[in-house]
């Protein structure tokens, strides 16, 4: 099965293999970039104190790109991330966005971090059934060119868009609240969507803040990040300081946006995105897919021979336990789960 492996700017790495399967995988889960934030946003993460030292082999798996789209490949073939975001677009979002145009003309959709806007194009055909007839103005903050014109030949091929106009923004979303400041424009949204982006902004709160003025009456405010019940949440709280992240930092996840949006006094709705990924190979020793999965979840290339055998070790026994996996027939099963959030206007 092939596989093609392209970056999704908000979200990281996305695939595609001759069977159709595609996901997005934030570059290491929840975690952010510090040279990519550096570049666009002129933003230097702290730095982290690891309490075990780091075996001068271990790398990270981004220094290894064919390595990394090897493990990417294994991990969509054993995750089920992409049929539950999947889901929650078929069944959950109708009712989201069930009041957001209610007695209106036209529908503004604003897409934050749009990537190639695979998702936009599944959103967008929702909000379409809802409101037949209804103009939808989308448009799609996306600070990669390459990305833009990825969407725009999504759009070229895609069926039953009539009545959607497209405008595309080359800039990230600081840059567009900036921008609109700058301008003193206050363009208000019906629909406001983030998904897997907030990694990459500077101030989350202030950022929160900010979209959140721009809704209308009815609007809604969608966000979709790694869960804070994941095994991702678990693994990386514990040991992201012992991995070489060469650059990486700062967690978030779905956790910890409660006591965020109640001390902002935000209206909103939480929902599990279940899905988990099936790591029982990683505890076959020599099977070369249960090496791929591991790199891919420690971000670490060849962990299973760089790292120091007493990482190893915690790391493997952690897997196991119930914060990070399932044990179901014989299998583990590691907790994918994803959070989504809904902010009322």
């Amino acid at each position: 099965m092939g596989l093609e492996l392209r970056w999704e700017w908000g979200g990281g790495w996305a695939g595609s293999t001759s069977q159709g399967l595609s996901s997005i995988a934030p570059i290491p889960r929840g975690h952010t970039c510090r040279a990519l934030r550096e570049e666009l946003q002129g933003a230097a993460c702290p730095l982290l104190h690891p309490p075990f030292s780091m075996a001068p082999a271990m790398k990270n798996l981004l220094a290894d790109l064919d390595r990394y789209a090897q493990a990417f490949r294994v991990f969509l073939e054993r995750s089920t991330e992409h049929q539950s975001m999947q889901e929650f677009v078929e069944k959950q979002l109708p009712g989201v966005i069930a009041s957001i145009g209610n007695g209106k003309s036209t529908i503004n959709v604003l897409s934050v971090g749009s990537g190639a806007g695979e998702m936009d194009l599944q959103i967008l055909s929702k909000i379409r059934a809802r409101y037949p007839g209804v103009t939808i103005n989308n448009d799609a903050i996306e600070p990669s060119a390459s990305q833009i014109s990825k969407y725009k030949e999504h759009v070229a091929q895609a069926s039953n868009l009539e009545n959607i106009k497209f405008t595309w923004h080359k800039e990230t979303a600081d840059e567009y609240e900036s921008r609109m400041n700058a301008e003193k424009k206050t363009k208000k949204w019906d629909f406001i969507h983030m998904i897997q982006m907030l990694y990459y902004v500077k101030d989350i709160p202030g950022t929160l803040r900010y979209f959140h003025s721009l809704l209308e009456s009815q609007g809604k405010l969608l966000i979709i990040l790694v869960s804070g019940k994941s095994g991702w949440e678990t693994l990386w709280r514990k040991y992201s300081s012992s991995f070489p992240l060469e650059g990486f930092c700062t967690f978030i996840s779905s956790g910890d946006f409660p006591k965020m949006l109640d001390s902002a006094g935000m209206k909103y709705q939480l929902y599990e995105l279940p899905s988990h990924l099936d790591i029982t190979s990683c505890f076959v020793e020599g099977d070369k897919n249960g090496e791929l999965l591991l790199d891919f979840l420690t971000e670490t290339s060849d962990f299973s021979r760089t790292a120091p055998p007493e990482l190893k070790r915690q790391v493997m026994e952690e897997l196991r336990k119930p914060g990070c996996s399932e044990i179901r027939d014989g299998k583990v099963f590691f907790n994918s789960s994803l959070g989504v959030i809904v902010i009322e206007s």
